[in-house]
């Protein structure tokens, strides 16, 4: 069975990718990833802002001013609760190229341009094979625009490809007014791929401490469909990789993606409850299904339920909701007693 696929240029062994997370944090670890299955992995996230305090503390020691931190970065973690500081985290970079002979990919989550764009040269020197920008802006700002972001993106995408020769994929949150007309911007700057979705993760209040609680609440399977009406709608329309990330556990939930259109599909939240091991299980049950459904390749299976197949894709997506609507029907003895 021939599960080969492209991942921003890169050729992977096959779909299964380990998304940005802990996983990546211990070496025994990442080769159980690999001798699970794992065709590629993603380092954890470095911050924009990690890297501006970072650089902040450099000069207040030196120009002796102790207070010229922005206030945004007051409301950011402090330096310590980091697993890995900016110059550890090129170090492990470095280390998990040579614990493993899959493509490392780095990650950088930022959301405006700046001397943190830098980093992307230093993790290209440090051996990475590609580059994953994670742009996770939540509009708070009455005076900025939608297009004032999307340009803001774009100009990112710009300098990243500018200041390095390694493919640069995009990770994004599902709000955009027109997510078709950005991905065309991101792919005309240099994007190889795009990464869909980027969880939009919520703090929640507690109504007696009048504190937020930041509680990370790992996905479940009901989160693919997002991801997989996006990765449907673009497939076949650009030249760039489509990778999902977000709601895949099952080997249903990557067979789903990779019909929707996925070049690749990321695994954290089920590799995190479930073991590295989890990995063998994905990969075996994919090759099962496509030996029962007549499959040899990806190529059979992938995009077959995309809207490149589909002459009028408005019409395909407009009505698919007129009929979830109708579908829904009530026991009405029991409903309204």
């Amino acid at each position: 069975m021939n599960l080969a696929t492209d991942y921003c240029g890169i050729e992977l062994s096959s779909p299964l990718v380990v998304g940005a997370s802990p996983l990546v944090d211990d070496l025994d670890v990442v080769k159980r990833l690999e001798d699970s299955g794992a065709s590629a992995i993603v380092m954890r996230s470095l911050f924009q802002e990690q890297i501006e305090r970072e650089s902040m503390n450099t000069f207040a020691q030196i120009e002796g001013h102790a207070h010229m931190s922005a206030e945004a970065l007051s409301f950011f973690p402090d330096t310590d609760d980091y697993v890995l500081g900016p110059h550890n985290h090129i170090d492990q970079l470095a280390k998990l190229k040579a614990a493993v002979s899959i493509p490392v990919i780095a990650s950088l989550n930022g959301t405006t341009p700046g001397g943190w764009l830098e980093y992307a040269k230093l993790m290209e020197d440090a051996g990475a094979d590609a580059l994953e920008l994670n742009f996770y802006e939540l509009a708070a700002d009455f005076d900025r625009s939608g297009a004032d972001i999307e340009n803001e993106l774009v100009a990112i995408v710009e300098e990243l490809v500018r200041a390095t020769t390694i493919p640069i994929s995009v990770k994004l949150s599902p709000f955009w007014s027109s997510l078709p007309h950005l991905a065309k911007r991101l792919v005309a700057a240099g994007a190889k791929g795009l990464v869909l979705f980027n969880r939009f993760y919520q703090a929640d209040i507690d109504v007696e401490a009048l504190e937020y609680e930041n509680r990370l609440q790992l996905s479940h399977s009901r989160d693919l469909l997002l991801r997989l009406r996006a990765i449907a709608i673009l497939r076949g329309r650009l030249d760039t990789s489509l990778i999902c990330t977000g709601g895949a556990h099952t080997v249903p939930d990557l067979v789903k993606a990779l019909m929707s259109g996925a070049d690749a599909v990321q695994f954290v939240a089920a590799l995190l409850t479930r073991g590295p091991e989890h990995l063998k299980v994905l990969r075996d049950g994919l090759e099962i299904w496509m030996a029962e459904h007549g499959h040899e390749s990806l190529e059979g299976l992938r995009g077959n339920m995309s809207l490149e197949r589909c002459p009028d894709p408005h019409a395909l997506l407009r009505g698919n909701y007129a009929q979830m609507l109708r579908s829904w029907t009530a026991d009405r003895e029991g409903y309204y007693s």
